[in-house]
């Protein structure tokens, strides 16, 4: 008995020990990414990570990084947070990087990164230079770090001098790419003229290798037969903005019209070819190729096509979509006149196609030309 009473202590104070030291090492080794992250990022970062995630969980990584080659030699695939201190402007290719982040993801898993985003890159340089001197670097910085990267020759050049490093981001692509590679946003804060964002991953990414940032685009939208097809448009938001829909449905109340009050996805020359009708021209292509016809409902995204009643969807899926939609002949307030105006013009055409066509047209053109209805 006294053997077994010594061994039993010998083992509770060894396993104690055992524990004891394990702790310190635990609490040395949080002291020290702490000290790490406040170090690289600064105390307000820390207190952002803080918020969302206990940082000395096992199944987590912190590092900074815009090196797809480093994402893609993890250990692991299946961490439950991923931090990364580097903006996401330095990475090479932006998509594959944050494709990778998703792979080593476990679902439902966060990601925690920043951007410094157009507006933020703005307000720095006018910020840091005195009048003159700072617009002239504000203009400089367009030419070369927007405008450039857009046209074929100049864009050469851009890339061998930047390396694709540093770009400009405008918000709405930065959280456009990451819907797009499979996350959704959980929360955003401004820090240090740096844009912090919590994404989760709730799916796969769609591997866009399509993505347009020219000034026709393509945006896939529900024709008839319920047949999703490209409708051509001139651009008026800034690249990815598409895969924001239900972003902006969750954030944003509509306003009349059935539009996005305060939609940040839309560009400044985006505004202006709204209000003279140039972003709808290009669906003349749509019109000739026998995809759309003269007036007709409006063809929608998925996401707005969801929000419908299934009558209605029904009734949509079962003629064209069209270049002038009954929107412009009844200009209808909100999301529930707009309904109603669709389900009139759809049920009257079903009687008499070609005469509801022609009232129609000429209510709207008479709206737009002589009311001055806009595309807003």
């Amino acid at each position: 008995m006294l053997v077994l009473e010594k061994a039993k202590a010998f083992y509770e104070t060894n396993t104690q020990k055992i524990v004891w030291s394990r702790y310190k090492h635990l609490a040395k080794s949080e002291d020290r990414l702490k000290q790490n992250i406040i170090e690289e990022a600064g105390p307000a970062v820390y207190e952002f990570l803080e918020k969302h995630i206990a940082l000395s969980e096992a199944n987590s990584i912190t590092m900074a990084t815009t090196n797809s080659f480093n994402i893609n030699n993890l250990i692991k695939d299946d961490y439950k947070h991923i931090i990364n201190l580097n903006k996401i402007n330095d990475a090479r290719f932006v998509n594959k990087f944050l494709e990778l982040i998703n792979s080593k993801l476990l679902d439902g898993g966060l990601y925690i990164n920043c951007v410094q985003t157009y507006a933020l890159r703005r307000k720095t340089i006018l910020n840091t230079y005195k009048k003159p001197l700072s617009w002239i670097y504000y203009v400089a910085d367009v030419v070369f770090m927007r405008i450039c990267p857009k046209l074929p020759v100049a864009k050469r050049i851009y890339f061998f001098i930047t390396k694709g490093r540093n770009r400009v981001i405008h918000r709405s692509e930065a959280l456009g790419r990451l819907y797009s590679c499979g996350f959704e946003i959980v929360d955003e804060q401004v820090i240090n003229n740096k844009l912090y964002f919590v994404a989760r991953k709730i799916k796969a990414p769609v591997f866009d290798t399509n993505a347009s940032y020219g000034p026709l685009i393509r945006l896939k939208r529900v024709g008839k037969g319920g047949k999703i097809f490209n409708v051509y448009k001139g651009r008026t938001m800034y690249p990815y903005s598409e895969y924001l829909q239900e972003y902006i449905y969750k954030h944003n109340s509509l306003k009349e019209g059935g539009k996005f009050k305060n939609d940040f996805r839309i560009s400044t020359i985006g505004k202006i070819s709204r209000k003279f009708w140039l972003d709808e021209l290009p669906m003349l292509l749509n019109f000739l190729k026998g995809d759309m016809k003269l007036v007709g409902v409006r063809p929608l995204s998925v996401h707005y096509f969801s929000l419908y009643s299934t009558e209605l969807q029904n009734k949509r899926k079962q003629q064209k979509v069209g270049l002038v939609p009954p929107y412009y002949a009844d200009m209808p307030k909100n999301l529930d006149e707009i309904i109603a105006s669709e389900i009139r013009y759809l049920e009257a055409y079903e009687k008499h196609p070609f005469s509801t066509d022609v009232k129609y047209f000429f209510k709207a053109f008479y709206n737009i030309f002589i009311k001055r209805a806009r595309s807003s």
